[in-house]
């Protein structure tokens, strides 16, 4: 009944936010759509959050019919410090979600009142340890631009439409895990609009089977982690897998990513508090990872998953420090200028813990290619650090058909052998993708952690046969096919035919025999 239950509910929350699409088609285009939508659904969110952690506290102390949104801006304001330190952020009841939407149908300056909200959210975080993770939070949703309308007015209504939808939209309440509803959105936005955005950089959406299989490689054995690291973390769908499989508290010390991309960076911030993690509890930064890591000081991590953009280009040997970078320096080599695949990967085994496990999707050519990264693999292999490589099926992600790869590092190795798994037709197909199933994803990981050599699908490879192939890392190098054609018996096949003449000689002659009496 509880599935049942929360697939209604789900239906309903998408069918809410295809509404709010409908509303504004044509003005909107998809993807600034997204940040429109999850930038007001952020807002209702921490308004009711706040509100429910305030009225919880009166409540519990004898007050039961306090309400936060009905207090005085004035009689809040004395409260301002101690909720700050301990929410990371503060909102006046004047300007809560509720209390804006209740006039937004008659506010002639709906998107100066908006704008001037969103500035005090981020504002009220200055000064304390929370404002690096609320600068710029709502830098993407530009309550003033033409894409919203040609007017003011026109601009302002789209915005009333907003409001209504998000505010319509039936999120439950918090006790009953609200924070599913709110993520279930984002996921269900990001997953509505990936195949228009298509290809950007080489980056792609990572649905969320492959986002499920990359999190339950890295965390096979554990039970709790220290931290979770992404170095491409996109909008932290990849992240946020280790709290839903794990569970949140399992991951002791937080969630931590970097992101080159600025609205993508500012949606992973806000993907984060939708998914209930506090700001003390995660480390988002917004540099270049090759060029500028934010994390050197911390403590290695146990669980890195990723999806590295493919083939981008880097400054690589143009930059003569980069040789000499801790990370890239073990190898004696760096990645190809045109294709940064092998740094991410140097990257990631460089902040990895020693009894931790990195598990990357990789653009297959870096298995096989020449040249530097050959040497890479070889400086890897050599070392012991690559544990196994899985193929995938093609077609698994929106904007490429590609079928990639997995590459999962382990520093401290119980053999020194790799395995290679074929799960190149682990897939159902769904209108123009194909799509990992959970029985896809139990097989790979079953395999994962056995080891075991397994026909036409799996096999554990030696050191020294991986050198006689001079480090060639392609899965189909050492795991067999399985020959689907179909098998020809030719004795078999021979008599057959011999029987087929003997009745066609017969038919001819009862044939022959007809012809001469119709003719006598």
């Amino acid at each position: 009944m509880a599935d049942i239950k929360r697939e209604q509910e789900r239906d309903e929350l998408h069918k809410a936010i295809w509404g709010i699409a409908d509303e504004l088609r044509g003005s909107v285009d998809g993807w600034d759509f997204k940040s429109y939508v999850l930038g007001i659904m952020f807002y209702r969110y921490i308004s009711e959050n706040l509100t429910n952690y305030i009225n919880k506290g009166e409540h519990e102390a004898g007050n039961p019919d306090f309400d936060y949104a009905l207090l005085s801006d004035e009689d809040a304001e004395g409260a301002k410090d101690d909720l700050v330190q301990e929410k990371g952020f503060f909102i006046l009841p004047s300007e809560l979600f509720c209390n804006v939407r209740k006039r937004a149908s008659q506010d002639e300056n709906l998107n100066e009142t908006l704008e001037g909200i969103f500035r005090h959210i981020e504002e009220s975080a200055k000064g304390s340890v929370s404002e690096d993770d609320f600068a710029g939070l709502f830098d993407d949703i530009d309550v003033n631009s033409n894409k919203l309308g040609a007017t003011v007015a026109k601009r302002n209504d789209k915005l009333v439409k907003l409001l209504e939808g998000i505010g319509n939209m039936n999120l439950g309440n918090y006790q009953d895990n609200t924070i599913d509803a709110f993520g279930d959105a984002y996921e269900f936005l990001m997953g509505m609009y990936a195949g228009n955005a298509g290809k950007s950089g080489g980056e792609y959406f990572t649905p969320q089977e492959v986002s499920e299989l990359l999190t339950r490689l890295a965390i096979v054995g554990k039970t709790e982690i220290n931290k979770i690291y992404d170095p491409a973390c996109g909008s932290g769908s990849l992240l946020l897998k280790a709290s839903k499989i794990l569970g949140k508290d399992k991951v002791r010390q937080g969630f931590y990513g970097q992101e080159i991309n600025i609205t993508t960076y500012n949606l992973c911030r806000i993907n984060m508090f939708l998914h209930d993690i506090d700001y003390d509890k995660f480390d988002i930064a917004n540099e270049d990872t090759l060029l500028s890591p934010q994390h050197w000081d911390d403590e290695p991590f146990e669980v890195i998953v990723s999806n590295p953009p493919y083939s981008i280009k880097w400054e690589g040997e143009d930059n003569p420090v980069l040789i000499n970078d801790p990370r890239f320096a073990p190898a004696g080599v760096l990645a190809p200028k045109s294709k940064a695949d092998m740094a991410f990967i140097m990257h990631s085994l460089s902040w990895l813990a020693t009894n931790g496990v990195a598990s990357i999707v990789c653009f297959p050519g870096i298995m096989y290619r020449g040249g530097a990264e050959q040497k890479i693999r070889k400086y890897l292999i050599d070392n012991n650090f690559i544990d196994c490589i899985i193929q995938l099926p093609a077609n698994l992600f929106y904007g490429t058909s590609i079928a990639t790869c997995i590459m999962v590092l382990k520093k401290s190795k119980v053999d020194n052998k790799t395995l290679f798994i074929d799960a190149s037709n682990e897939f159902l197909k769904v209108t123009n993708n194909n799509k990992l199933t959970d029985e896809n994803i139990e097989k790979i990981v079953s395999e994962f952690a056995s080891r075991e050599d397994v026909e036409h699908f799996a096999r554990l490879v030696s050191y020294d046969e991986i050198k006689e192939n001079d480090y060639n890392l392609s899965v189909s190098t050492y795991v067999e096919a399985e020959d689907t054609r179909e098998k020809i018996d030719i004795v078999k096949l021979n008599a057959e035919i011999e029987e087929i003449v003997a009745r066609e000689q017969v038919l001819r002659d009862e044939i022959a025999k007809i012809i001469a009496e119709i003719e006598a």
